[in-house]
């Protein structure tokens, strides 16, 4: 899987037949923060004009900016589920954070 990313954010994008043309928004904030263009390279640019404005117009609010996710992620798991990955982890000779961002890694690849 592909994705356009800029100073941390993501874009979602979709293609609308009606307009004929991309449309994205920034993905993992709050705000609606909307973009689109003709083809890939318009999209770009304008995905990171969207970026950059988001981000001075919360300065501009003096308001802080929603960060891109953090990179710690809890979950809550059946038992018979966490015993699972514990023991594929241990198999594999990995922590049970490292095997799960792996697999996790390698489901993402094949999308």
């Amino acid at each position: 899987m592909n994705t356009m990313t800029h100073k941390g954010y993501a874009a979602r994008i979709e293609y609308s037949d009606e307009d004929h043309c991309f449309i994205g928004h920034i993905a993992g904030i709050n705000d609606i923060v909307g973009f689109h263009g003709d083809s890939v390279a318009q999209l770009r640019t304008a995905f990171e004009e969207a970026v950059e404005d988001y981000l001075e117009t919360c300065e501009k609010l003096n308001r802080s900016p929603q960060k891109p996710y953090s990179g710690n992620l809890m979950l809550r798991l059946p038992p018979e589920v966490h015993a699972a990955i514990a023991t594929a982890a241990e198999v594999s000779g990995k922590s049970i954070n490292q095997w799960t961002t792996d697999t996790l890694a390698d489901i993402l690849q094949t999308q």
